[in-house]
């Protein structure tokens, strides 16, 4: 990834939590975390890793809201920004969080296990 693209990455993640968190007002989208932003080389395309608060059936509504939230986060993102062409925004969720709560936990059963014995 360039250092423009880079700059933009993070231009987005900070306009696009702000948007969530201040103008969306779906309530199915609920406690969202906006973990990290790609975006392509011809800046075509912003994938946007998003996490949820909660179980499953919860990440799965917010992330149906969002989706259906994209052309006013959109729209609201090319109001704030000085690009000629803003990028098509994709969301993602991300599962990174819970693999690591997951990976916690069985290496402190594994601990558990070693005290026990």
């Amino acid at each position: 990834m360039s250092v423009k693209t880079e700059k933009i990455a993070g231009i987005i993640l900070k306009n696009v939590s702000e948007i969530i968190q201040f103008q969306l007002k779906d309530p199915k989208i609920g406690f969202v975390t906006i973990t990290d932003v790609e975006v392509t080389n011809d800046l075509s395309i912003a994938k946007i890793y998003v996490s949820f608060l909660g179980k499953q059936e919860r990440n799965d509504a917010g992330l149906a809201a969002l989706e259906r939230s994209k052309s006013f986060i959109r729209s609201e993102l090319a109001k704030r920004m000085k690009l000629r062409k803003v990028p098509s925004l994709t969301f993602i969720q991300d599962r990174s969080l819970a693999k690591g709560n997951r990976i916690e936990s069985i290496i402190a059963s594994f601990h558990d296990k070693d005290k026990k014995d």
